[in-house]
């Protein structure tokens, strides 16, 4: 059975985040859902909750195999976790249908390849209903500058294993953002130096 260590530690922070931002019932799209730590423990926490777990194609049967074993009587009132789809944020044919009432994703951005974060962005807005939310948890620096030396230093970790990851830059990602629909509009500071980055779409993009 897949286990995050993670996903165990950050679970409560993230709840209250979401607790306050999201406004049942809501429908949300959780990109990279990985061991579906969080998916099981938000549905058993939230009421009105649809959550719509995703993975890539080769972690896909494992998020599968994790979440059917899951008790579906221990969820909250109101609340559905649908079954794992196959999403690359880089293929647009992937993207569900929305409207979305919120898009999720926690430690995918310094995965993911630096060219796939706007394919992230613009897929976001694309399924997000006007108003609707991104929320992205993890570690995030401004313009090269770290919030904890622990953070530079896992940078560099992961820039000595794939020099396409690596923590990435608030301040550049809300401009990316801007030029796809999606204006940052608050920010929430969270435990071991990470960041919640809540953007929310705008009725049309710049022209």
């Amino acid at each position: 059975m897949l286990f995050s260590a993670a996903c165990e530690r950050n679970k409560a922070p993230i709840l209250a985040v979401l607790q306050q931002w999201l406004e049942p019932p809501a429908r949300v799209l959780e990109v990279g859902s990985g061991s579906g730590q969080h998916a099981g423990y938000f549905c058993r926490q939230i009421a009105g909750l649809t959550w719509q777990p995703s993975e890539r194609a080769e972690a896909l049967v494992d998020l599968a195999v994790a979440l059917a074993g899951l008790d579906p009587t221990g969820l909250a009132r109101g609340s559905r976790l649908d079954e794992p789809l196959e999403l690359d944020v880089r293929r647009p044919e992937q993207w569900p249908r929305g409207p979305f009432d919120a898009v999720f994703s926690a430690n995918t951005c310094h995965i993911l390849p630096a060219a796939a974060l706007p394919e992230l962005l613009a897929g976001s807005s694309q399924v997000l209903r006007p108003g609707g939310l991104l929320l992205l948890y993890g570690p995030f620096h401004d313009g090269g500058v770290h919030n904890a030396p622990s953070n530079a230093a896992f940078d560099a970790h992961l820039r000595s294993i794939d020099p396409a990851m690596g923590v990435r830059d608030a301040i550049a990602l809300g401009e990316q953002a801007r030029d796809l629909g999606l204006e940052p509009i608050a920010e929430v500071g969270m435990p071991a130096h990470n960041r919640m980055l809540i953007l929310q779409r705008r009725a049309a993009p710049h022209a």
